[in-house]
């Protein structure tokens, strides 16, 4: 029987470690099957909302389901369904990627020798190491491990794949490869893409959320999102020295340096002065207006505040 894709639901998720930090605030969220971007900083909470989705951990409160499998209550149906690529993963270096990726295959109980073969020989050509099959995984480089954790993570054909923080330190062109491989994997199951890096979610994610300090800021389609901007983003090109009196006069969103100068992003209806200039919206503005508390929820919780004042 072939399987249909199952969305996530989470609702009302929260987790405090034993040293008092509170990773996740309430954290609730609809994940429909596809590339799900799930973008914020270091430290934001996204690595315990994957390791909780992972069965790794448990929430102190709230639920989570995936589909109407109970991720807490329910940890080995989801186990069973489950591909998981942690921000990092160890290998053994002296294997070779295809004995290694047999030896998963049996762990993930695919025992038949033949299916086995089958199965290993097709994934190891979907991630494009069918050539380095035969090396040893010590001698791959961070892309080919990259991959090659994929390839484990798609054993048994799961429901729900979670990526977490892929793509850091790889080189352009390996960014260019995973992330390509990431771009076909969200047709049949739910991928959780998890990172910190705008463009990796700007280019693959038909969905997403971005979190803060264990917070959700904003919940929606890229595409919408950017839209959402259209008209309120300006920009000027500063030296250093006017940049904190440009900072007391307007909500900046960002600020970068570009051919020895500084290219300041402003959020506003209104143009904010002499010398600034409409600027077309990216995803990245979307992310520096949310991270500000100039775009979404937090935005609309300050106005609440300011009218009960």
């Amino acid at each position: 029987m072939e399987k249909h894709p199952r969305g996530l639901t989470i609702r009302n998720v929260s987790k405090t470690y034993a040293n008092g930090v509170q990773a996740l605030h309430n954290v609730s969220l609809d994940i429909p099957p596809g590339m799900y971007g799930l973008l914020g900083p270091n430290g934001a909470g996204k690595s315990t909302l994957m390791r909780t989705l992972a069965t790794l951990q448990e929430p102190d409160e709230g639920q989570l389901f995936l589909g109407d499998i109970d991720v807490v209550n329910q940890k080995e149906a989801v186990r069973q369904t489950l591909g998981y690529l942690p921000q990092e993963f160890g290998v053994y270096p002296k294997a070779s990627a295809e004995e290694l990726l047999d030896y998963f295959a049996v762990l993930k109980g695919i025992t038949n020798r033949a299916v086995r073969k089958e199965t290993t020989e097709a994934l190891l050509n979907q991630t494009n190491l069918w050539d380095k099959r035969k090396q040893k995984l010590g001698g791959f480089s961070g892309g080919m491990r990259q991959r090659f954790g994929v390839a484990v993570a798609l054993l048994g054909s799961p429901q729900l794949l979670i990526v977490d923080e892929p793509t850091a330190g790889l080189d352009p062109a390996e960014r260019v490869r995973f992330l390509n491989l990431l771009s076909e994997l969200g047709e049949n199951s739910v991928v959780i893409l998890s990172t910190h890096i705008v463009a990796d979610v700007a280019e693959l994610c038909t969905n997403m959320a971005i979190i803060n300090q264990g917070q959700i800021l904003l919940e929606a389609s890229p595409l919408e999102a950017v839209a959402a901007l259209k008209g309120l983003i300006w920009r000027k090109l500063t030296d250093k020295q006017a940049l904190p009196a440009l900072e007391q006069e307007h909500q900046i969103i960002s600020a970068k340096l570009l051919s020895g100068r500084i290219l300041v992003h402003v959020y506003g209806p209104d143009r904010p002065g002499n010398g600034f200039e409409p600027a077309e919206p990216d995803l990245e503005d979307v992310y520096f207006s949310a991270m500000t508390g100039c775009f979404g929820p937090a935005r609309e919780q300050a106005k609440a505040e300011l009218i009960g004042l």
